[in-house]
């Protein structure tokens, strides 16, 4: 029988919770269990199996990233918009890791939810960039481009890879303003 009051969103957040505090590779269904005194079979009341809790854990990343981005941008627009987004997702991830660890299997999971859990991230991205006079390609090209340097450069943060006592914010800083300035470039005159 399962739990009363426990539901498929309280496993997931607490799955979560749990991915960031000891790492997504120790989450399992008896670990979540044992958070919540019941069997690991009651699980299955709410989540299919570990690769769907993962899936779970991966979309509620997204959408919480989704959302304090969004937030993060109102009222600021252009340029400014984009470097707000950037030191968002970054403060997201490093201050997620386990969660963030699930989202960077996003592309693992091909299906309509994972793509409606970043669809107004990626709406609001084509209309910022799209009033820079940028070509629709390019923005595909510069999406691609954030992404890539966003998630591997949490990622080395979060794993400590980097080996040197300069600042990791201030180098997130300088990397952010020269991929705004190379974006400039490609502006239509």
């Amino acid at each position: 029988m399962a739990r009363a009051g426990l539901d498929r969103a309280i496993v997931i957040e607490k799955a979560a919770h749990m991915a960031n505090e000891v790492g997504l590779e120790k989450v399992s269904l008896k670990s979540i269990a044992d958070e919540f005194g019941i069997q690991t079979p009651s699980l299955y009341n709410h989540i299919k199996n570990i690769d769907d809790l993962k899936k779970q854990i991966m979309l509620f990343g997204w959408r919480e990233l989704e959302n304090r981005i969004l937030m993060s941008i109102v009222g600021v627009s252009g340029y400014d918009a984009l470097r707000v987004m950037c030191y968002t997702f970054y403060d997201y991830a490093t201050e997620n890791p386990g969660v963030f660890n699930a989202m960077l299997w996003y592309n693992k999971y091909q299906d309509e939810e994972a793509q409606d859990a970043t669809k107004q991230l990626f709406e609001v991205l084509f209309k910022i960039m799209g009033k820079m006079q940028l070509s629709e390609k390019n923005i595909n090209h510069i999406i691609r481009t954030f992404r890539g340097f966003l998630e591997g450069y949490a990622l080395l943060v979060n794993n400590g890879a980097f080996g040197n006592p300069a600042s990791e914010r201030e180098s997130l800083v300088l990397s952010v303003e020269i991929i705004l300035n190379g974006i400039k470039t490609l502006e239509k005159v």
